[in-house]
């Protein structure tokens, strides 16, 4: 099938975030201008660089009780966030923490998590996590935006300390089987590292 974007798809639900799939989850935790923490999932999210470390987090919207997402205005507030990554063993958490509450909910105490302090910046990160990013603010680049007085940001962070748990090391080297991260497909469905494999660069 073929359908061109705006023009009907006759499909029961609109399978673009099925086409690109896996996503991983940033879960992103991050304080208000008054301290309030703030803890919410987003799978428009990767890495960009690795020198300087770089991640991007695509928010889209406005929250259901209005203005911005609050991840959005904090980071933007106060320049700092953690991006906690989702195990298999915490998918519930997750899903907890991405209710449509209000500002001043704290949804890391909503999801029944252990705030941890970072060690360079003050947003806390996710205590059961196992590997913790954290980040500074580099920039906002605003993307186009077809719903009327909504935003789409894409956020950048320099990272500039992480955290991995001794227990998800092997050799030296992260275990991706031991963490079971999740990631997100398209609808309400998600899926979780199971396998892992190998493969050696062609040499010249």
């Amino acid at each position: 099938m073929f359908y061109k974007i705006g023009e009907p798809h006759g499909l029961p639900h609109d399978p673009f975030k099925s086409c690109i799939a896996p996503r991983p989850i940033g879960w992103v935790s991050s304080l208000s201008a008054t301290g309030v923490v703030n803890l919410a999932p987003f799978s428009f999210f990767n890495g960009l660089a690795s020198d300087p470390p770089l991640v991007m987090i695509a928010i889209n919207g406005y929250q259901p009780h209005g203005g911005e997402k609050d991840t959005l205005m904090n980071i933007e507030a106060t320049k700092e966030f953690v991006v906690n990554m989702v195990p298999y063993a915490l998918m519930e958490q997750m899903n907890t923490s991405c209710a449509p509450v209000a500002p001043e909910v704290n949804e890391m105490e909503l999801a029944g998590l252990t705030p941890f302090p970072s060690e360079l910046i003050a947003p806390p990160r996710v205590a059961e996590s196992p590997i913790h990013l954290e980040c500074i603010y580099e920039r906002t680049v605003e993307l186009p935006c077809t719903i009327e007085n909504s935003r789409n940001a894409m956020v950048i962070g320099e990272v500039i300390g992480i955290h991995i748990a001794d227990e998800v090391l092997t050799d030296g080297m992260v275990d991706t089987a031991k963490i079971r991260p999740i990631s997100r497909l398209g609808y309400m469905e998600y899926a979780v590292v199971n396998e892992v494999f190998s493969m050696n660069r062609p040499k010249k």
